[in-house]
Order: C-alpha cells, then sequence, then structure tokens
C-alpha cells in the first residue's frame, strides 16, 4: 500500500492484542475457588478490585517503566555530604502507592479473622504477575510483622506504619512517616545462606541501643525504613531492628557501596552496604538472632511460593491469550492439537503450585487453633518454597515459547516474567539450604511425618494412581530421609504427592487426572506438552483462556 506523501505502508494483521484492561481475580480458572475453599470469600470484592488494577493497561505501562528506568544511587548531595539514597522512576511509587493502598502488605494483620492470611496472600499473587520488583518489600514488609511483635517498644514504634495503607515514599525519619516498608540485611560476602559465619559486630551502647559495624552482600530495598539484620554480640549471632534514618534525619550509619545489576527484579533496588555505627534496638534472645530472624524467613518463603504461583498463571494467562488470537496453519493456534497440550500441560502445573501455596496459608490461618495444622505450615513451606520456585522457570519458558520471537522482546511482559521466574528459588534460601531445612525439619518436628501422612491420606481412595503413588512413597520416605544427598529427591517427591492430594480433593477431576496421570505414576519426563491422548487438552487450553 501506499500512504500520504507516497511513503510505503502496510496493513499489520494477524498479531495479539494486549492482554488488557480486565480483571484478573475474576479471570483466573483457579484462585475464586481457592478463595472460597479457604474460607475468605469476604474479601471478593477488594480482590476483584485488585484484580481489576493488575489488569488495567495502566499498571502494565507503569511496571514496564519502572523496569525500563531502574533506580540510582545518589550518595552525595550537590554539596558533597553523604545521604546515600535512592532514586526510583515515579512509576515505582505509583505502584507502590496501589499495591500498599489494597493492603497487599498488611492485610492478613489488619484483619485477624478466618481466611486472612490466604486473602492477603492472594492479593501478593496477583500483583506479581503485574510488577515482581515492588513485592520484595511489600513481601518482607508483611513478614517482618510477627518479628516486630515481639518487642513492645519496637511494635509500639513502627506497627501503625508498617500495617498502615498510605504509601509513603519519602525517606527520612520515621516520626514524619505516614507509612513505612521493611527490609532485611542479612548475608555477608562470606557466608552467603551459612549465617552462622555472620562477621558484623555490634557494641552495646550501654543505653538500650547497640552500634553495628560490618558489611551486607545483599541488602534488598535498601531506603527501608527500618530493617532487621544480623550482628554478632558476646553471646553470638544476634538479631537487630535498625531504622533507616535517625530522628534528626540523618542517614543512620549506613553506606550504601553500590546498587546490583541484577538479572531481574530490576525496579527494586538491591545493594551491597556498610554498616558505620547504625544503631539499632535488639531483638529477640541474644545469641539466637537466626531463630530470630528464621521466624519472619518462614512467612516470606510461604509468601515466595504464592509469588511464583502468580507469575506462573500470568505466564500461562498471556500464552493461552496469544494462542487464542493468533494464526498459523490456517486455523487458530490454540486450536492445533500439539499446542492444546502444551498450554493444558502448563495450566496444570500453575493450577498445583497455587493449590499448594494456599493450602500452607490456610494453615497459617488456622494455626492458633491446631497444632497439627501450625505444623503443616512449618514444614509445608520449603516443600512449597522448593518445588514451586522449581518449576515457574520451567512454566514461564515454555510460554514464552508459545508466543514465538514476539515474547522474547521486551515490550512484551514475557520477558520481564522470563527474567523475573528464576529469583525466587534463589530468595529466601537456594534450593539445596531449602532442602536441608524440609529433612531437618522432619527429623526434629514431632509428629511432621505423621502430619504429612495425614494430609496425603486425606486424598486417599480417590483414585488408583495416586493411591500407588502414595504406597511407593510410604516405601521410599525412610531411606531418603536418612540420606541427605536424596533431600532434593525427597522435597519433590512430596510437593507432587501434596499437589496431588489437592487437586483431587478440590480441582476439576479432568485436571486431577492429568496431573495424576503424568506427574505421579513414575513415568514422568517433567516436559511439558506430554498428556496422554486420554486428556481432553483442548478443553483444559482453553479453560486457561483468561476472560478479559
Amino acid at each position: 500500500m501506499t500512504g500520504q506523501g507516497g511513503a510505503e505502508s502496510w496493513e499489520v494483521s494477524n498479531q495479539v492484542p494486549a492482554l488488557a484492561e480486565y480483571d484478573a481475580f475474576a479471570a483466573d480458572p483457579v484462585l475464586p475457588g481457592i478463595v472460597s475453599a479457604f474460607g475468605a470469600d469476604w474479601a471478593r470484592e477488594r480482590l476483584h478490585e485488585a484484580g481489576r488494577t493488575v489488569g488495567s493497561a495502566r499498571v502494565q505501562e507503569l511496571a514496564y517503566l519502572a523496569n525500563r528506568y531502574t533506580p540510582e544511587l545518589r550518595a552525595f548531595d550537590r554539596f558533597g555530604n553523604r545521604i546515600d539514597e535512592i532514586a526510583f522512576h515515579p512509576a515505582w511509587h505509583e505502584l507502590m502507592g496501589l499495591a500498599i493502598g489494597q493492603e497487599t502488605h498488611a492485610l492478613a494483620w489488619n484483619r485477624p479473622e478466618p481466611g486472612a492470611q490466604v486473602a492477603r496472600a492472594a492479593l501478593q499473587y496477583l500483583w506479581y504477575g503485574a510488577e515482581s520488583g515492588i513485592c520484595c518489600p511489600i513481601s518482607m514488609t508483611y513478614a517482618a510483622v510477627p518479628v516486630l511483635k515481639q518487642d513492645a517498644g519496637r511494635w509500639a514504634q513502627w506497627g501503625v506504619l508498617v500495617t498502615s495503607n498510605r504509601y509513603d515514599p519519602r525517606q527520612g525519619p520515621a516520626h514524619l512517616k505516614t507509612g513505612a516498608t521493611v527490609g532485611t540485611a542479612m548475608t555477608e560476602t562470606q557466608g552467603g545462606s551459612d549465617l552462622r559465619q555472620t562477621q558484623t559486630h555490634a557494641e552495646d551502647n550501654r543505653d538500650g541501643t547497640w552500634s553495628l559495624h560490618g558489611r551486607k552482600w545483599f541488602f534488598s530495598v535498601p531506603h527501608s525504613d527500618v530493617f532487621l539484620t544480623l550482628a554478632r554480640t558476646g553471646e553470638g549471632i544476634s538479631c537487630f531492628v535498625v531504622p533507616g534514618w535517625l530522628p534528626d534525619g540523618s542517614r543512620n550509619g549506613v553506606a550504601i557501596q553500590r546498587l546490583k545489576d541484577k538479572v531481574g527484579n530490576r525496579s527494586n533496588a538491591s545493594s551491597e552496604v556498610e554498616f558505620r555505627g547504625a544503631i539499632g534496638h535488639l531483638i529477640g534472645k541474644p545469641g539466637r538472632g537466626i531463630r530470630t530472624g528464621l521466624s519472619m524467613n518462614h512467612n516470606s518463603r510461604l509468601d515466595i511460593a504464592a509469588a511464583s504461583s502468580g507469575l506462573m498463571r500470568m505466564a500461562v494467562s498471556l500464552a493461552a491469550h496469544h494462542a487464542q488470537h493468533r494464526r498459523a496453519f490456517q486455523k487458530a493456534l490454540i486450536d492445533q492439537p500439539i499446542m492444546q497440550n502444551v498450554l493444558a500441560d502448563i495450566a496444570i502445573e500453575a493450577e498445583a503450585a497455587a493449590w499448594l501455596a494456599f493450602r500452607l496459608f490456610a494453615a497459617l490461618d488456622r494455626q492458633d487453633e491446631s497444632p497439627s495444622e501450625r505444623l503443616l505450615a512449618r514444614v509445608g513451606a520449603p516443600i512449597a518454597k522448593y518445588w514451586i520456585t522449581r518449576r515457574a522457570p520451567a512454566v514461564v519458558t515454555e510460554a514464552l515459547e508459545c508466543h514465538g520471537g514476539n515474547g522474547f522482546i521486551e515490550e512484551n511482559p514475557m520477558a520481564r516474567l522470563y527474567r523475573e521466574a528464576p529469583l525466587n528459588a534463589i530468595w529466601e534460601g537456594s534450593g539445596n539450604v531449602i532442602c536441608l531445612d524440609v529433612l531437618r525439619s522432619l527429623a526434629r518436628e514431632e509428629g511432621a511425618v505423621d502430619v504429612l501422612r495425614a494430609e496425603l491420606m486425606a486424598a486417599a481412595g480417590a483414585d488408583r494412581g495416586y493411591d500407588a503413588a502414595l504406597k511407593r512413597l510410604e516405601g521410599e520416605l525412610p531411606e531418603m530421609m536418612r540420606n541427605e544427598g536424596q533431600a532434593r529427591r525427597l522435597t519433590e517427591k512430596l510437593a507432587l504427592m501434596l499437589q496431588g492430594s489437592l487437586l483431587l480433593r478440590f480441582a476439576p477431576a479432568a485436571v486431577a487426572d492429568a496431573f495424576i496421570a503424568t506427574r505421579l505414576d513414575g513415568g514422568w519426563s517433567g516436559q511439558f506438552g506430554d498428556l496422554p491422548p486420554g486428556v481432553d487438552a483442548a478443553a483444559l487450553a482453553r479453560r486457561a483462556v483468561p476472560a478479559a
């Protein structure tokens, strides 16, 4: 075609419209059922609001901008004074304001009623698919609340601020803020995941405060209003609550050395820092800082499982949406049998992940009334964290391939999901660390094996394939628990069996049957698009298409 002025132009055809201006909660084939099953129906209006927000074209543009224009370190002001501030694109702050305004960080603490943990995790699930970078400070703020509550003084100082639904982007002292976020600074160069190697040390100021000196290798969200960190005292490694700024407005002895240039999670600032006499307060018992920190770690690991489930769901939704609209070889992609098999398979994976993550949040909701639920949440958290975060990159990669080359450009949100997907397997404990925690919890937590067995037995008798897999697990479990080298294999088997149990009890029969036929029959390749002929892949693929 020839356009105005003689310039050549042509009609663009067979391109897929953006998946935008829809309710991501209502369009999710799984999440509304989870919310109902685990007693959080009272939060539906809020979840629909969040779904419309994250499904909007505006939020999609904000997410793109926040990752395109990444945070910058401003170590000094124009006069040469050291200020150690982080400059963000306005899109970051707008996203934070939206998510915190919906209480994505604090709903479970502000509404302590049945299903509150499930409802808050559903918000995190939805937001993680929209922009993962803001979910790091939100998740840490959520997970820090039980730790801060251990000290009446710290809670009096920070409780109202960290549970506020008013996001305050200013970097300054607490008494000027209308809301606050929490960070953590745990790992050091020589230790990594081995927190026992912590060398940062704390000096007792004899006035109820301590001065911290040392370096931290990873400090995500260094502009946090308050953070938890580890340092050595005379009693051993202890946990400290450290404000980011002092009452006079000056930086609290935190010198940011540089920001990390990360593969993904680019909208979020992660850094290396040096503590130069940072003033903090001891929290928890002296010398028991790792245990204190891990109490926060437990909630954040569960949050990571829900977040990775949300990431998988967004990837599947984008792939199914693309396949519905894109044509190849004289028909829509979603009508091609081989594409149906792939889409159905990744949809099953995402559904199994969501049920496992939210079942454990439901256990967290019930932990005060039920010791067995508390124990299930404890032992289940590392199982879910390990397995769901391992499967997320595989699902996202397959979903990206469904787009062809269009999925591998930065304007497509699939590119951001692809860069984001591996992170959660590393954050809050990489795979080996998490699987060793599974072994420890099974060995040391009295009744842990019985609680898992009861959860698996809840689906016994519903499917012969499941029953056979359960019998095999019973026979293999003792040896795997004795052999540290089998920790990953053990964790994978437990995760798959828990997912199978949940799908049999709660999911459509077609989903449960396909999961058991592939994941539990002993011949699973681990690759997608391998569903057997008896599975109605076409129906499962179309179920994954979001009703935009």
